[in-house]
């Protein structure tokens, strides 16, 4: 077997039996790209069994999460039909293994957008949500300990999103100054801004677009994008989540 197949073994032993696994580093040495193809090579996995490509996470926005990784750039994950979350749902996180919450904005796409997109083709091209990413990894002890390895080949800790209901883009200046109320459980936790977002969540998008066509892939119809999150990620307890977006809307979750 190859190391990428050795690797995608691993991630989906963790799947199988429900139980994190080691980290990728303790035992192999891969580049980026390589790691980028075991994430691929287990979403085609998935797709096999049923599941469909829904779109793309960002992830490593800030300076701050790209330090921990030891990189210079964002990450991209894979998100599948069957890891969307309506607004106002309940879910079990006895379902997920170690998840945070990141409140995101979310771009539903409602045109093909170009390889070679610029900020305004991303606007003209998009709708935005009020979202809630909860990401989640297979790793034992995987926060904030992973390294970029091990992030990307677990599907860059792509756990579940929560989409709200979509507007039309505003224009790159609201975009980059959009104002996050979190709540849990009626009171207000953290606040925020999207210029968080790598200064500008289209700004994001727009990295994704690139890094993607680099991998032959792109940002089609219908697909979402979970921009990057407006706050440090913190971990996930039962109760309910509500994030509130100046000018987008609010989106909630309630975890069990």
């Amino acid at each position: 077997m190859s190391v990428i197949s050795d690797i995608l073994t691993h991630i989906e032993t963790a799947y199988r039996t429900g139980q994190p696994v080691s980290f990728i580093r303790n035992k192999y040495t891969i580049s980026e790209e390589e790691a980028y193809n075991v994430q691929h090579a287990f979403i085609q996995n998935r797709v096999q069994q049923g599941d469909a490509v829904a779109g793309y996470k960002i992830s490593m926005t800030s300076a701050d999460t790209q330090a921990i990784a030891g990189t210079h750039e964002p990450a991209y994950g894979t998100i599948l039909t069957s890891q969307v979350l309506q607004g106002g749902s309940e879910y079990d996180l006895s379902r997920l293994f170690s998840p945070l919450i990141e409140p995101e904005l979310m771009f539903f796409i409602h045109e093909d957008i170009s390889r070679n997109a610029d900020e305004q083709e991303i606007i003209e091209k998009t709708s935005v949500a009020p979202g809630i990413e909860i990401p989640d990894a297979r790793y034992i002890d995987w926060f904030p300990n992973f390294s970029l390895i091990d992030l990307l080949s677990d599907n860059t800790a792509t756990g579940r999103i929560v989409v709200g209901n979509t507007v039309p883009s505003p224009g790159l200046e609201i975009l980059g100054a959009i104002e996050l109320d979190l709540q849990f459980n009626g009171k207000t936790t953290h606040t925020g801004r999207s210029d968080a977002v790598l200064g500008n969540p289209v700004y994001a998008v727009k990295w994704l677009v690139q890094k993607l066509a680099e991998h032959n892939q792109s940002l089609r119809k219908d697909m979402v994008v979970s921009s990057g999150t407006f706050i440090p990620p913190f971990k996930a307890e039962a109760g309910k989540y509500l994030a509130s977006y100046k000018d987008i809307g609010s989106v909630g979750i309630t975890l069990v």
